[in-house]
């Protein structure tokens, strides 16, 4: 079977392909602002039109405010906010799915209209429209929008036909082909590198804030930055398979699998409903059989005035209002839910994994350890390194040069980077290497067997010929890592797993350091995919992902919950995630699963004040006890009382 073409166009949003950029001079308001005010004003229009409509009721301001004039106002009030309604209640009657929210909603109010009760018809429906408008906002706040990940994309290609370089569409470009990729370009496809050498930041691809230096010859992958001079490169694979192309697609496949939370108003309406409609028919028919004196217009009247009770509008609002309060003091607490969805999500996590460089470490390098021979004191050896290192912009070199050193600085000259090794230079009449041990190994200088076991980075310096030290680069744990980790086993979390792009060895001794179950470091994008596809195949596993690159991407939207670090993270692991911690803090993880299980709890409180009040008053309702003023009194107390109970999760602490 042929493999489709990936096509750029394709997932870049309808409403963006064909754009173009203008200024006319004048100031317009953007299309999502104009979008987002005719969402709302319908539901504006409405109240206005309601409100006007109960004062001059209750002052009775107008005499000419009776009759058909009366009923067209609240209908030209009910209209913008029911139709909609109406209308999705009737497409689902024609599917054959009688018993949603949308019929009893629809049947309830115009029963409203249909005993007289204008006023508490449209009052209901606009409860019931201002409920999905919030519901709404969270959903189009979700996950599956992947719009961040085409500001990533190489847009252009510089490749070499008929004797010069001509900017490209990428996907044009043909294997084999040479291009051409200048200082803080993206390389547009893979391929081999054809200069000396080249230095590239590979964060789009493995997530690691280290520079990658190659030589003539090796791998280089799209979505590489090339740092270090003009660079020519023989692509071996066409855009549709280069390394950035394959992370979309893994985007959109693992978006695609996850499967959509459904919210519990829609599962309980499907029982609530049919049960409702029964009852207010069997109201209706049944006293026939034994009263003796019935009369079908008295209990029609009883049966609609039932279903107005039934209404739903207490239960729909109070449960946006629960999360959206769990979402206000998340967003306090410097956490940020994609939607309400997300909160019910996170208080069944029980596995969590996580990258390591941005998630538990500060992706800043720092000299861990400085050992030097007996030939040199630590400060002089240090200052042999330092007049080195002064003439890179490797974060290595940076890292080395915070180091601070007394006395007078030595300069060097004839300092050259020999590709892939390290540096060659002369200081104070000495000839120095600063490197890896192929460096020193290249100059025939004898490296101590200890070093073979450092599992950090270390950089070697080798002074005429003979082995004078070396310093381990480590990248520093985050100040709350470590309480991060005991605060998540605390929040009843069985398993904590990390799964790193760096070498494995930096990523067990940071597991071990910080207690971490299972650990496993050199690891691709599609790698850390499949280990997270395996745990979520066994029984009664949901895992949250933590990472903070754009190769997290991809597990990020794969992931029950996705969890993204948003002060140093990259945009597309920001857009794919369902959770953003806004301070890069790991132990506000656990706070997130305190925030949802609060939340949850509020929720269902409210969820059972406002079915215990329904019960009672249907009951006084069915034996004619109850009136329209019970209903309306029923629906707006208990929506009273369930957004001061949503109101009490912006007052709670989370430590």
């Amino acid at each position: 079977m042929k493999k489709k073409k990936v096509n750029l166009r394709d997932l870049e949003p309808k409403e963006h392909q064909g754009e173009h950029s203008h200024d006319d001079g004048h100031n317009h308001s953007s299309p999502e602002e104009i979008s987002n005010f005719r969402t709302y004003l319908p539901a504006i229009f409405s109240f206005v039109m309601l409100i006007a409509g109960i004062a001059i009721d209750y002052f009775d301001a107008f005499l000419f405010f009776k009759g058909w004039i009366r009923i067209v106002w609240y209908t030209v009030a009910y209209i913008p906010v029911g139709f909609p309604v109406i209308k999705e209640g009737w497409k689902s009657v024609k599917n054959g799915d009688f018993f949603t929210e949308f019929f009893l909603m629809s049947i309830a109010t115009l029963g409203a209209f249909a005993i007289g009760e204008y006023p508490e018809g449209v009052a209901v429906m606009l409860f019931y429209a201002v409920g999905e408008l919030f519901q709404n906002a969270a959903v189009n706040r979700a996950k599956g929008n992947i719009k961040a990940l085409l500001d990533v994309r190489p847009n252009e290609a510089l490749v070499y036909r008929d004797g010069d370089y001509v900017s490209v569409n990428p996907e044009t470009v043909e294997i084999g082909e040479k291009i051409q990729v200048r200082v803080g370009e993206k390389v547009p496809l893979d391929g081999i590198l054809l200069s000396e050498k080249g230095s590239f930041n590979t964060a789009a691809l493995t997530g690691e804030s280290k520079p990658d230096t190659i030589a003539k010859g090796d791998t280089v992958f799209a979505g590489s930055i090339n740092l270090d001079g003009v660079i020519e490169v023989e692509t071996t694979k066409e855009f549709k398979d280069s390394s950035i192309a394959r992370i979309l697609d893994m985007v959109q496949n693992a978006t695609a699998r996850k499967s959509k939370t459904e919210l519990f108003i829609r599962k309980f309406a499907r029982i609530y409903t049919p049960i409702v409609v029964f009852l207010a028919i069997g109201l209706t028919f049944l006293p026939y059989f034994f009263v003796d004196d019935y009369v079908f217009r008295d209990w029609l009247y009883r049966a609609l005035i039932f279903l107005v009770i039934s209404c739903p509008c207490a239960l729909v609002i109070s449960i946006p209002l629960g999360y959206f309060g769990g979402l206000g003091a998340a967003s306090r607490n410097g956490i940020l839910f994609k939607g309400a969805s997300f909160l019910d999500a996170m208080t069944q996590v029980n596995t969590v994994v996580m990258d390591k460089t941005g998630t538990v470490t500060k992706a800043v390098f720092k000299i861990k350890e400085i050992v030097t021979g007996s030939a040199f004191a630590k400060a002089e050896f240090m200052k042999y390194l330092m007049a080195m290192e002064e003439q890179s912009t490797h974060p290595i070199a940076i890292a080395i040069m915070e180091y601070k050193a007394e006395g007078v600085d030595y300069n060097a000259t004839d300092v050259s980077e020999i590709a892939g090794k390290g540096l060659k230079g002369s200081v104070n009449g000495k000839t120095v290497l600063v490197g890896n041990k192929a460096l020193m190994t290249a100059h025939q200088i004898e490296v101590p067997a200890e070093t073979d076991n450092i599992v950090e980075s270390i950089v070697m310096v080798g002074i005429d010929g003979a082995f004078a030290g070396y310093v381990t680069i480590a990248d520093e744990l985050k100040d709350d890592a470590h309480q991060a980790i005991k605060e998540i086993r605390a929040a009843g979390i069985d398993k904590i797993i990390m799964l790193s792009g760096d070498k494995d060895s930096i990523t067990q001794e940071v597991a071990k350091e910080l207690g971490i179950d299972w650990a496993k470091g050199g690891m691709l994008p599609e790698d850390k995919l499949n280990e997270v596809e395996k745990l979520k195949q066994q029984p009664d596993t949901k895992v949250a992902f933590i990472g903070d690159g754009i190769n997290d991407a991809p597990v990020l939207a794969a992931s029950d919950v996705g969890i993204a670090m948003g002060g140093l993270g990259s945009d597309v692991a920001i857009e794919t995630a369902d959770v953003i911690i806004q301070t890069d803090q790991p132990s506000k993880i656990s706070r997130a699963i305190k925030i949802g299980r609060s939340t949850r709890r509020v929720v269902w409180q409210n969820i059972i004040l406002a079915f215990g009040v329904k019960v009672i008053v249907l009951i006084l309702g069915a034996g004619g006890l109850a009136t329209m003023w019970e209903a309306v009194f029923a629906d707006v107390g208990v929506a009273l009382l369930a957004i001061l109970n949503a109101v009490r999760l912006q007052k709670m602490k989370w430590e």
